[in-house]
């Protein structure tokens, strides 16, 4: 289930104008273009930022969120006809062989729950072709993001056009072991609303996220650093065996690849 942030109208025609920068991205960008992927399958697009940019660089794009609003803002973007959008998640995708799939900013996060989590995995292994890549971030939980997101930090104004001003800021609700809830609010002043969007991350270690991997069929390659959050951030790129690579590696043979690689 998507957040209300995503889900409704209101607030996800404010999600650009409130986040524009969007430099996050270029890291995915260039991973694109580094694996040469001509097809990318971008789970949980949202309004579509970077599915946009991909399919402007003339890429194959098929752009998937759960959040319906947030979709039609994507479609109703300049371009927005030349990706595929399925308003749905991973884990019941159509036949697909792309030669990358994605989750930037807090998606990998956002699928809190272990059986949907896996699910999703699963599901992004058989839309990888053979030798098809999969990215994504994830916080590192041992930096301990959530401690920085209260509303001393995180208060602003922002001028909307067509909104007028926006006052927003987030405040954590609850720490529960791995899952972090908080709160972002908005305060329109144009009509004095407040709305509010409840939000869950699960902030996943290395060796949870690699483990989850190696158990969905998934050959881990590398984990990098993220360019826009350096020492914040995990970016994992795992890849679907091809046939008769002999699969994913375990245990000692696992071990002995990472070394030497």
């Amino acid at each position: 289930m998507a957040d209300e942030g995503f889900r409704d109208p209101r607030l996800a025609a404010l999600y650009d104008p409130l986040d524009p920068d969007r430099s996050d991205l270029d890291a995915y960008l260039r991973a694109a273009e580094e694996f040469g992927a001509r097809r990318v399958l971008d789970i949980g697009c949202g309004t579509g930022v970077f599915a946009l940019l991909l399919a402007g660089r003339g890429i194959e794009v098929v752009g998937v969120d759960p959040a319906g609003a947030s979709l039609e803002v994507a479609r109703a973007k300049p371009g927005g006809d030349r990706v595929r959008w399925i308003h749905g998640d991973a884990t019941a995708l159509p036949p697909l062989r792309v030669d990358l799939a994605t989750m930037t900013a807090n998606v990998a996060q956002a699928i809190t729950g272990p059986e949907a989590w896996r699910g999703t995995l699963r599901g992004v292994r058989a839309a990888l072709r053979p030798g098809g890549r999969l990215v994504f971030e994830t916080r590192d939980p041992a930096r301990r993001a959530w401690q920085e997101w209260t509303r001393q930090a995180s208060y602003r104004v922002t001028d909307v056009p067509g909104a007028g001003a926006v006052e927003s800021w987030v405040e954590v609700t609850g720490v529960s072991g791995p899952l972090v809830a908080f709160r972002w609010t908005y305060v329109l002043a144009a009509d004095g609303q407040v709305l509010t969007s409840d939000s869950t991350l699960r902030f996943r270690d290395r060796r949870e996220v690699e483990a989850d991997l190696d158990g969905s069929g998934f050959v881990l390659e590398e984990v990098r650093d993220a360019p826009d959050r350096p020492g914040r951030e995990l970016v994992f790129v795992a890849r679907r065996p091809v046939a008769g690579s002999g699969g994913p590696l375990r245990g000692p043979d696992r071990v002995r690849r990472l070394i030497l690689r």
